[in-house]
């Protein structure tokens, strides 16, 4: 196994990153160090309590989704490959093959979990929580009997869906697709709200000139609520479509 590990600025520089605790950050660098070559880590427990972080933190890492957990207690570093490049010759490939194969590796070097959509994680704990976007604040404080159940945004469901209403062929594995989608899901937005978002503004803009604002960027920005929330406002004649997008 390479002994070196880097990481990369564009993930540690960030201000999800950097918004965290102190002891959160301090904790994800020592993983990264005792990862694996493909960014697994089996002690990760064992790591918390080495360096004195708390079940916070680490619970903090995953609910961000800067780790991704298995049934199994293994974890993995999301962003593994985008830290790290390790010459073939010094490379060795992980023993836990079986969670590798609920991964998949996109584009930019980031891992994803292929399937299921939702990564059924019993961090060894007993009562299953959701951590929605107000139970990561500064006055974060999770209790030490709760598990963290990571939900995955259903991010290929809902961007077909959006493709088979507009005819239009956005890809789902997108940067900037996933960050507007996972951030209206963090607020605890479901599924099939986004589909009635969908639903809602295809009917409203379809074949008028707001038709290119059908995109994710808009539909799933500052303004999603209100747009799931709206009547039909078509049927007033003091409609101003341009309103939706200021």
């Amino acid at each position: 196994m390479a002994q070196r590990r880097m990481f990369s600025k564009k993930i540690t520089e960030t201000d999800l990153f950097l918004d965290m605790p102190m002891s959160s950050q301090c904790l994800y660098f020592h993983l990264n160090m005792s990862a694996d070559d493909d960014g697994f880590i089996g002690n990760a427990k064992t790591i918390r309590r080495m360096i004195g972080a708390s079940e916070d933190d680490l619970k903090l890492l995953l609910a961000k989704e800067f780790l991704f957990p298995f049934d199994s207690g293994v974890v993995v570093v999301k962003d593994w490959k985008i830290h790290n490049y390790i010459r073939s010759d010094r490379y060795n490939e992980t023993v836990y093959q079986e969670e590798k194969k609920q991964l998949k590796q996109l584009e930019n070097g980031r891992y994803e979990v292929g399937i299921p959509n939702v990564i059924p994680a019993v961090y060894q704990m007993d009562t299953q929580v959701r951590l929605g976007k107000d139970r990561l604040g500064k006055d974060n404080t999770l209790s030490s009997d709760s598990t963290v159940l990571i939900h995955q945004p259903h991010f290929k469901s809902i961007i077909e869906y959006l493709n088979e209403k507009t005819g239009k062929k956005y890809k789902h594995t997108t940067n900037k697709t996933q960050s507007v989608i996972r951030a209206r899901w963090n607020e605890n937005f479901e599924e099939d709200d986004f589909k009635t978002v969908i639903d809602i503004k295809t009917k409203e803009w379809m074949n008028t000139d707001m038709e290119k604002y059908l995109r994710p960027e808009t539909l799933f920005g500052t303004k999603f609520e209100s747009y799931l929330n709206q009547t039909d406002k078509t049927d007033s004649g003091e409609y101003d479509p341009l309103a939706d997008i200021r």
